[in-house]
């Protein structure tokens, strides 16, 4: 699901980064945001709306919206679209507005 080739633009593949995604380990990439990992592992919701349930994906991927807001290592609220993929880390999809452990 990644874009391996492009005319203009050149791809590098930092060393692979393990996570944790919901219970389930995935590999990413150094320079990665943890949603573009997601996102090239085919995880295309990442949350649903505290209020309709509707589906929320990868959206603004600047911060600016709240489409991609996770609990991080236990921290809810995190943006996830410009938060850094780090080895290890432990990402669960928010449930409701999320919850201080």
């Amino acid at each position: 699901m990644r874009i391996g080739e492009h005319p203009i633009l050149s791809f590098k593949k930092g060393e692979e980064i393990k996570f944790t995604y919901d219970g389930k380990e995935y590999v990413g990439f150094k320079g990665d945001t943890i949603a573009s990992a997601l996102h090239a592992a085919g995880v295309k919701a990442l949350g649903h709306h505290h209020k309709t349930g509707r589906a929320r994906g990868f959206y603004c991927a600047i911060g600016n919206c709240s489409s991609c807001l996770m609990t991080v290592n236990g921290e809810p609220n995190v943006r996830i679209c410009v938060e850094e993929l780090k080895e290890g880390i432990v990402v669960e999809t928010q449930k409701g507005k999320g919850e201080l452990r």
